[in-house]
């Protein structure tokens, strides 16, 4: 895949920074390490946006943000001279050898690009120092209209043999239920587990906006699997079936329903 567009990512950088800031609210004010500063870890950090609240939550607190995109790694390092940024890869990320256990290791809309949920989620867990706190938050969104249009469109002859089997291009994630079960587990040593879905409730000024938000998330991959001449005529498909699903609301927007999944989690002390 392309490297990722900071510049449109954030178009709709308030929309994108709420769920963030739901999630670390959410965060154990007892969250502290006195022995020294806490070590923060943002997995997908991206250009910096959620990073900036961890930021301001915690001043004083070592704060590294993590990304394979370069793109987004050079925008967050500008926004954020007080931080550190590195390249690196959720699914095998650890600390490096030598630096303390992270006291917060938080996923803002990242890890839902990385597979085999069962075992990374408790890995990530057992990172953490003792007291930490494993803060997540992932679209839920796959069978909403916004990405069953995506698949359906990507069916389509004349798109399919370039784009393959669209139900693989985003890993599926798991019922709450069981993010709750890999985490509760005994054998975690989990203090306390807390998980809960929102549905976000988005007034979008028209289809068009719909599908700019997502051309720089989820119609990505979709879109980067085409040809150069056949990636207009996808987008414009796939606009005309926004129109339909989502109908102007009285002020002449348009509600996009975005539901997320939060979990939080902290060990033991």
């Amino acid at each position: 895949m392309q490297d990722w567009n900071p510049a449109l990512y954030l178009r709709f950088a308030n929309e994108r920074t709420r769920p963030a800031a739901e999630l670390l609210a959410r965060v154990p004010s007892s969250l502290h390490s006195p022995a020294r500063s806490l070590r923060i870890v943002d997995l997908g950090c991206g250009p910096g946006n959620s990073t900036a609240l961890l930021v301001e939550r915690f001043p004083g607190a070592d704060v590294l943000g993590v990304d394979n995109s370069e793109a987004m790694l050079g925008t967050a390092r500008k926004q954020l001279p007080q931080a550190r940024f590195e390249a690196g890869d959720i699914a095998s990320w650890a600390p490096a050898e030598g630096e303390p256990a992270p006291d917060l290791i938080y996923a803002n809309a990242s890890i839902q690009w990385v597979g085999e949920h069962e075992s990374l989620i408790p890995r990530l867990f057992s990172l953490l120092a003792p007291g930490g706190v494993l803060a997540v938050q992932m679209p839920d969104n796959r069978q909403e209209p916004s990405h069953r249009n995506m698949r359906e469109v990507a069916q389509l002859p004349r798109f399919a043999a370039h784009i393959g089997d669209a139900s693989k291009v985003r890993t599926e994630i798991l019922p709450i239920g069981v993010y709750y079960d890999l985490l509760a587990a005994p054998s975690n040593e989990a203090a306390s587990v807390d998980v809960w879905h929102t549905i976000y409730q988005h007034p979008m000024d028209s289809a068009a906006a719909i599908v700019q938000w997502l051309s720089s998330t989820g119609l990505k991959p979709f879109v980067e699997g085409l040809p150069q001449e056949l990636q207009a005529e996808y987008l414009s498909e796939y606009q005309s079936r926004i129109d339909a699903a989502y109908p102007e609301r009285a002020d002449g927007k348009r509600l996009l329903a975005f539901p997320r999944l939060f979990m939080v989690a902290q060990r033991k002390s």
